[in-house]
């Protein structure tokens, strides 16, 4: 496993669709923190995100809106709408090469990924790149059973070793069940922040399902 030392700036990055943000992710961002020693957690709402490809997601305005009401108690999360900005598809390496071109010189990056996630890696935009980039936490997920990350060993060998892996698993909550649940009209829906349950009922969002 990886570990870490000196007094560089260590900056995580927490990156998803948001479709909406919830509890599990915010959970995620303070497990992080603590586990890491980060100095923040950079929540990154995606624009077009390259593995959902002709999926229906939630215009990007909202989401990102959503994930700054969420992270608005935290003082030690951000929000970034670098991917929403940036036209095409998004793509991570895209994202950690500007964070290095654009940031702190120096600036340590962590990368927070949901273990399903991180198995996916060798199928993603340049993923040596990406291991060049950052750190990779790998963040477990029970409900979803067991992964391998020995798959990390097709990008290059020893890639699963790199990888800091947190104890805490995340809350089992997904975006796509609390869409459904506001769809069937429920009021009470476990796991989505008051500020971003406000927001939803304010602009009718999900009242699909989508």
């Amino acid at each position: 496993m990886s570990s870490w030392s000196g007094t560089r700036v260590r900056v995580g990055i927490l990156g998803g669709t948001f479709d909406p943000i919830h509890n599990a992710h915010l959970m995620c961002g303070e497990e992080s923190l603590k586990r890491l020693g980060l100095g923040e957690v950079l929540f990154v709402p995606a624009g077009q995100p390259w593995m959902k490809t002709g999926a229906e997601i939630t215009p990007a305005h909202h989401r990102l809106n959503m994930t700054k009401l969420a992270v608005q108690p935290y003082p030690a999360f951000r929000v970034s709408s670098m991917e929403i900005d940036r036209p095409g598809p998004t793509y991570t390496v895209d994202t950690l090469a500007a964070l290095h071109r654009d940031g702190e010189p120096g600036t340590e990056y962590y990368l927070i990924l949901g273990i399903d996630s991180l198995c996916s890696l060798p199928r993603w935009k340049a993923p040596s790149r990406i291991l060049d980039l950052c750190t990779l936490v790998g963040v477990p997920r029970p409900e979803l059973g067991e992964y391998d990350i020995c798959t990390l060993e097709d990008i290059r060998p020893g890639a699963s070793q790199e990888i800091v892996m947190l104890e805490h698993p995340m809350l089992e909550i997904s975006s796509s069940q609390i869409r459904e649940s506001i769809a069937q009209g429920v009021r009470d829906v476990a796991g989505v922040p008051p500020e971003v349950r406000n927001y939803i009922d304010a602009y009718g969002l999900y009242r699909d399902g989508r």
